[in-house]
């Protein structure tokens, strides 16, 4: 994961409220290599081969092997996370996604960065739920590559943990 040059926003979780609708920043740009590709290929047994044969790629609609969208998507917490630190969470969860789309490929090789912006700000029993707004730019093409909002809840105590259980 790349190193931010910026330190992360800090916020307790009680301030997460107030920064609805706001932007929270732009991550690093990092590269999508065949590598990764390949292990998210073989993880999801998604092994098309528009991600993981270069060669029958070449012949394909894209000129080359790109990226799955669901790799794409799943950058967002690393993008997060370099991005915001919540203090005061003792546990924080991604809760699911809206609207996801993938207007235009990554292509292997290719530089990604995510714009994250807040969305609703929402209480939850035992904490609050955030909306994230995220929109994955593909260096050098002006479509994205994904875009998506994404929910996480950040909880001030773990779930179940007072009562013993297991908080699942």
């Amino acid at each position: 994961m790349p190193e931010s040059a910026v330190p992360p926003q800090t916020v307790d979780i009680g301030d997460l409220r107030d920064l609805a609708g706001k932007p929270l920043g732009v991550s690093s740009w990092r590269e999508v290599t065949q590598d990764e590709v390949n292990q998210f290929a073989e993880a999801t047994g998604d092994r098309q081969w528009i991600h993981v044969d270069p060669e029958a790629a070449r012949n394909g609609p894209f000129g080359h092997t790109v990226a799955h969208g669901f790799l794409t998507l799943g950058m967002f917490t690393g993008m997060l996370y370099e991005l915001l630190e919540v203090t005061g969470a003792a546990l924080i969860l991604n809760y699911g996604t809206n609207r996801v789309r993938f207007p235009a490929p990554v292509p292997t090789g290719a530089r990604v960065r995510g714009h994250i912006d807040y969305g609703k700000v929402e209480d939850v029993p035992g904490g609050v739920q955030v909306e994230f707004r995220v929109t994955v730019e593909v260096d050098g093409n002006p479509k994205p590559a994904c875009a998506a909002e994404i929910l996480f809840r950040y909880y001030r105590e773990v779930p179940g943990a007072a009562a013993g259980g297991s908080g699942a």
